[in-house]
Order: structure tokens, then sequence, then C-alpha cells
């Protein structure tokens, strides 16, 4: 234990029913029976290095075994930003019934994040016409790089001026780095009485894995990393691999598209691909109407359609589908959907988390500034010759954060983890949003990391990837075996 944080570490957990509806609050029933929900808070210090000082509280939602419990399994969903409170939710359709027979499955909501003590910028009003963009005019739009460059700098002012002025705890947003989350983790690992952490993480969640690890190598048990994130990778770096990973991921999902039936994309891929481009160009002059009268289809909200549809192939077909009737009836409210899905929004409006806010927060306290103006319009330049598509709106993320000015000292470097226990790689080959080669990095630098990999689409693997994935991770999570060095799983 830390010196100094005793009292957290010491904390006594309380266990209350809570209902199946994405948040924390009480049910009525008294229910404790195998797979019910129980939710609870715990208390850590703002500041690791004050722990004396301001106290925030996280949220945890748990899932009971519905067998025999060999202790609780941590899982993460990545962003950053993402509610585990959320995810847990869904693990009935996401483990296999071996590892919900065995393991409580515990979400938690990160610090900065949705039910626990979180950054708060934007009302649900102000998000969706964040998500349709000012005036309709993306980065992408900008006839010059001084153009791109000052709405960069306008909407980084614009936001850090609402989310310091909404969010109610002082100096939550120069905390909410991924170091101070890895020690909450061990704080949440020690409360419900845990002596190694098991942990699943899928995407961002793998670089919170990775860093606990190197924190407290000792406290490590059973660690499946899935849609890895490589930790030497600076800001930049980190756009490019998701550009190309994303225009990769765009062409597949394109010649799927045309070899099957009732494809809205005519001609070769290239051309297909350029339909896609056009579509979205047009958009920017001319929103699609939709069956929302005031939430036409803008750029914006198409370009995060097709993004968010391309991170799970099995939704391809929903997309085509969803694009002929934009492209071919004028018709832009499928699309719509599928951006409000990618963005955690209700039907009423309301959004399920404040993720779309706190991302930025986030990243800007892990990676550290980097370069000058020329260097980041040479970067912009890159991305957009790299993916045509999407690279144009992926630039400047240094700029934003120097003007967001909540800066990171961190230097990026690989992970080692020296003296924890095996950590299990799961690398997807056609990943967009992390793309396989940070995978192979991350397996590569961790001192006993091993790696898995699925020959498939789409983002992350386990849940999605079938028996080949689900058993290989499942021996490890449930027995400790890994799995033969270099094993591959065909989709």
């Amino acid at each position: 234990m830390p010196a100094g944080l005793e009292s957290f570490y010491d904390q006594e957990i309380s266990w209350y029913p809570c209902e199946q509806d994405g948040g924390m609050g009480a049910s009525d029933s008294t229910d404790s029976s195998p797979g019910s929900y129980s939710c609870a808070r715990v208390s850590v210090p703002l500041d690791y290095d004050d722990p004396g000082g301001t106290v925030i509280e996280l949220a945890l939602k748990r899932r009971s075994a519905s067998g025999t419990s060999i202790g609780s399994l941590f899982i993460n969903p990545g962003g950053p930003g993402g509610s585990g409170v959320q995810l847990v939710e869904s693990v009935d359709n996401r483990l296999s019934k071996s590892l919900l027979s065995s393991y409580d499955v515990v979400g938690f909501d990160p610090r900065g994040v949705g039910r626990s003590t979180a950054v708060d910028c934007l009302t649900d009003a102000e998000v969706d016409a964040d998500r349709a963009g000012k005036n309709n005019t993306p980065i992408s739009e900008a006839s010059t790089a001084a153009e791109a460059q000052a709405d960069v700098v306008d909407d980084a002012t614009e936001l850090k001026g609402e989310c310091e002025a909404s969010t109610g705890t002082p100096g939550l947003l120069d905390h909410i780095d991924t170091v101070s989350a890895a020690r909450d983790l061990d704080v949440l690992r020690a409360v419900v009485g845990d002596g190694p952490l098991s942990y699943l993480g899928y995407s961002y969640g793998t670089y919170l894995g990775a860093t606990y690890a190197d924190l407290f190598p000792g406290n490590v048990g059973r660690m499946v990393l899935d849609g890895a994130v490589d930790p030497a990778l600076t800001a930049d770096q980190l756009a490019l691999g998701q550009a190309q990973g994303f225009e990769n991921a765009l062409r597949t999902y394109v010649e799927e598209c045309q070899a099957g039936r009732g494809c809205p994309l005519t001609g070769d891929a290239d051309t297909g691909i350029q339909q896609v481009r056009d579509f979205l160009d047009a958009t920017r002059s001319r929103p699609v109407r939709t069956n929302d009268p005031n939430r036409p289809l803008t750029y914006p909200l198409a370009r995060d359609a097709i993004l968010g549809t391309l991170y799970q192939s099995e939704s391809w077909s929903t997309l085509s589908q969803a694009l002929n009737r934009a492209m071919n009836h004028d018709d832009g409210s499928s699309l719509l959907r599928l951006a409000d899905v990618y963005a955690s929004r209700n039907s009423d409006g309301s959004y399920k988390s404040n993720s779309t806010e706190v991302i930025s927060a986030i990243n800007c306290l892990d990676y550290p500034v980097t370069g000058d103006v020329a260097a980041w319009q040479t970067q912009a330049a890159e991305l957009a010759e790299v993916s045509p598509t999407f690279g144009a709106d992926l630039g400047y993320s240094d700029l934003f954060c120097r003007t967001w000015g909540h800066e990171s000292t961190r230097v990026r470097e690989p992970i080692r983890a020296s003296g924890a226990a095996p950590i299990l790689v799961v690398g997807t080959t056609g990943d967009p949003a992390t793309p396989y080669a940070w995978s192979q990095a991350l397996a590569s630098e961790l001192d006993d990391g091993h790696l898995l990999t699925w020959n498939g689409n789409g983002h992350t693997a386990y849940g999605r990837a079938g028996d080949c994935v689900t058993n290989a991770v499942d021996s490890y999570l449930l027995a400790g075996r890994l799995p033969e060095d270099g094993l591959t799983c065909d989709e």
C-alpha cells in the first residue's frame, strides 16, 4: 500500500442493488442472485501528490458471477472517456458464459467520466450543435492552413471556457490523466477485496491497463489488452495511424459492399470510395434532410456515421442501406441514427455519457505537445495525403492542446511493466481505430507480452471474433494458460 493512502485503500465498500439502466440509481429490489447488478462508490484523492486534499468519487457497477466467483474482472471500454458502468450492462452479450460464471464483472467510470466525479462542459443541445458543426464548416473545408488553425483555436478556447465554468470540482481538469486513473484502479482492486488484478481492457483501456502494469507490476494477475494503443506514440503518430486505419477500413467496406447485393456504390473500389467522398463533400453545402426537421445531416454527422460504423464490420450492411437512402433517396435519417449511436445519443436527445467532451481533456493530459505551427501544418498535409476521406479532420491536435491549456508533462515511451505477470495482447489485422501494428508493438515492448492475432475487420476482437479468440482469452483469464506463440485466428 503506497504511503499516505491508507485511508483510501482501507475504506469499506458498500454495494447496493441498482437498476439496469446505464446509471447508478438504487433499485427497489433486494435481489442479490447470480447475475444481478449492484453499485457502489469509492473515494480517491484528486491529486495523489496531495492525498489530504480534495477527494473525488468513482462509480462502480458489478454483475455478480452466475456461478462460483473466483474474484473480480475489471473491464474498461476505451475512449478515453468510455463508461464502464454502461459497458458492464452489455457483458451478457459480449463475454462468454464461462467468464460470466466465474467472475464478478466490475465496470467503473474513470475519473472525469460519466457517473464518477465528472467533467461537465456542454448541455445536450450544445453537444448536438457541436456535433453538427458550427455553420457546417469542418476543419477540412477551411481554404487555408491559417483558417484551419484559427478554427481549432476557436474551438479549443470555447470548450475550455465552458468546461472550466461548468465543472464543479476545481482542479479536476488537471487530474484526469491515465496515470491517475491507473492509481485509482489499484485502490479499486484493494477495496473490492481482490489480490492480483484481473483486467480486460479494450482500445484506450489497453493503455490504462499497461500503465497500471508498469506502476504496480506485483499486483498484476491475468490481464488481457484487446485492440492496443502503442504507449510510445506521440499524438501526431496516433492521428496518422488512425487516419490510415480508417482509410484502409473504408476500402475494405467498399469492396465487400460492391461484392454483395444492393450496394449504392458502383464501379470498382476506387470509384466507390470517390462516390463516398463526393457525397460527404456535397453535405457541406447541402445537408441532407432527415425525419427530424431540426437536425439535417450535415457533413460532420455524415462523416461520423461512416466512421462509427467502420468500427464494427457486422454493421456494414446497415451502413450500405443508410448510404443508399441518403445518396439515392435524399433521406439522411438512417445515417443520422448511426451518427447518434456512435456518439451515445439517446432518442430523447440526451447523451449517455460525457465522452464527447472528456476525450480531448484526457488526451491533452496524456500526450505532451510537440512541434510548432510549421510542423503541425506538415502533419495536417500528411494526414490528408494518407487519408483523403478522413485525414484532414484529424489534424492540429497539438494546437488544440496548446490552446486548451491543461497540458501534459508526461514523456511518451514504451511501457515494459518489468516484473508483471504475462500480459495477453489481442490485435485485429483490419482494426481501423487501433491498427494491428500497435498491438504488435505493445506485445513486443512489454517484458512479458504475448500476442494473439485475429484476421478480421473492425475494432477489437474478443466478443466479436468467434470461438478461436474466445477460447484463447478465456483459457488465460480462467486458468492462466497462454495461447501458443504466434496463434492467429481466422475470421
